[in-house]
């Protein structure tokens, strides 16, 4: 199993209080359980060349149930065909990223917004309201020991180029370094890469997204 892989799976589940993931052969499965959506995901341990295409078809071929999802840490592009017309997958490819998580401060709030930062059930939350109430920005963190999962950014399109991604990154990594984590972990959608490297991130792969849709299957 790849580090980085093992690292977002343990901080995701506590991110969003899933289950404990179990350990398969190739990778592990999560039952999240929000609603008819999102019940289980499945996800696989391996990583860019790495990536066995036997594997892949043979865990999305187990797959009989409505919202189910696939993560596979590698290019949409390659692994879509793999999948077959049972899934639907996103043709933006996702990205696994890291970085070495610093405690840089993370500068003044703008004026006229405001900013709550909070901690339960070891995730750690914060929130920047625009001027008229408004959910300005968003995201939180898990951390799981030396690692910690960033989670669910969110820049709202009216507050765009305002610095309020950064804001919030760097006062998630400050909470996570205060925690004892040292690696930050991450799956970035493709808008989101550019803030995430701007600040240091790296990419590790490609991150493939799949739903079952079994449109297809009698």
């Amino acid at each position: 199993m790849n580090v980085f892989a093992q690292a977002w799976v343990d901080g995701w589940v506590v991110s969003r209080g899933a289950a404990p993931p179990v350990v398969e052969p190739w990778g592990w499965t999560i039952d999240v359980g929000t609603g008819t959506h999102h019940v289980t995901r499945h996800v696989l341990g391996a990583t860019n060349d790495d990536v066995d295409e036997a594997t892949v078809r043979n865990v999305a071929g187990s797959v009989t149930g409505a919202g189910v999802w696939l993560k596979v840490f590698a290019d949409p592009a390659v692994t879509g065909a793999w999948l077959g017309p049972d899934w639907w997958t996103d043709p933006e490819p996702g990205h696994l990223m890291s970085a070495a998580l610093t405690d840089a401060p993370a500068g003044p709030v703008p004026d006229g917004y405001r900013q709550r930062t909070w901690s339960i059930g070891g995730v750690t939350r914060t929130m920047i309201v625009a001027p008229d109430g408004s959910l300005a920005a968003r995201g939180q963190i898990a951390p799981t020991g030396a690692t910690a999962v960033v989670d669910q950014i969110e820049t709202s399109p009216g507050h765009l180029r305002r610095g309020l991604g950064t804001l919030v990154m760097r006062t998630l990594q400050c909470t996570a370094v205060a925690q004892g984590a040292q690696t930050g972990v991450l799956g970035a959608t493709p808008a989101g890469r550019g803030l995430y490297e701007s600040l240091g991130w790296r990419v590790e792969s490609p991150l493939t997204s799949a739903k079952f849709t079994g449109s297809t299957r009698g």
